[in-house]
């Protein structure tokens, strides 16, 4: 992304992520609150102030770099109420990606309702439009992925029954391992090394875009 990147862009991705990762982290906290976790009241989470969300490094680096850690909800499945536990927790965790995903959507009406000819036009709209839907889509695919520390992983948690949960738990570090070496081999690039995480997740976001938008 850095060698493409223009002032243009770097504002439209800047924008953009930040409003996707406020409302990522809010829809966390809230609905993690509703489902019985007072610490996201407790520590003054349940706002869509992005000063309160946003990791602001890993939010400049996301917007240059295309990664970055961008903020953390303070959630916890332990100190919900212990009735229908993993579907609270399944609630909560589900929250994040599942917004970035209503937030490209609604973005994406409103350029059809413009016309998306505007997604192509040489003007901050056009790039911003395009980069919230991209961005946002990317960040909904992205947090899918069954790999811990990220909310795919603890979705499949929740979704396991009992003993294969405990079972997934046992090699929570490992896939922290395959995570974090899958992210190393992205940025590296070695000759006749496929990009594992560009397989992933591009050609989702690029089908999801595309139906998003009517294409």
């Amino acid at each position: 992304m850095l060698l493409n990147l223009t002032p243009e862009l770097l504002i439209a991705n800047l924008i953009a992520l930040g409003l996707g990762m406020t409302l990522h982290e809010f829809a966390h906290n809230y609905v993690g609150w509703k489902m019985g976790d007072p610490e996201p009241a407790r520590l003054g989470r349940l706002t869509l102030n992005p000063l309160v969300h946003i990791n602001w490094i890993g939010w400049i680096m996301f917007a240059v770099l295309g990664f970055g850690i961008l903020g953390s909800a303070p959630i916890s499945p332990y100190r919900m109420p212990v009735e229908n536990r993993r579907w609270r927790w399944l609630a909560a965790v589900a929250a994040g990606p599942l917004t970035n995903l209503l937030l490209a959507a609604v973005v994406a009406l409103i350029t059809r309702i413009i016309g998306i000819e505007i997604l192509f036009s040489d003007n901050l709209l056009g790039t911003l439009l395009l980069q919230t839907i991209q961005l946002n889509v990317l960040l909904f695919v992205f947090n899918l992925l069954p790999l811990f520390p990220i909310d795919g992983w603890h979705i499949v948690y929740s979704l396991l029954p009992p003993d294969l949960a405990m079972v997934w738990q046992r090699y929570q570090q490992a896939s922290s391992y395959v995570f974090f070496g899958l992210l190393l081999i992205s940025f590296i690039r070695l000759p006749g090394l496929p990009n594992i995480f560009g397989l992933l997740i591009t050609q989702p976001t690029v089908s999801i875009m595309r139906i998003l938008l009517g294409l």
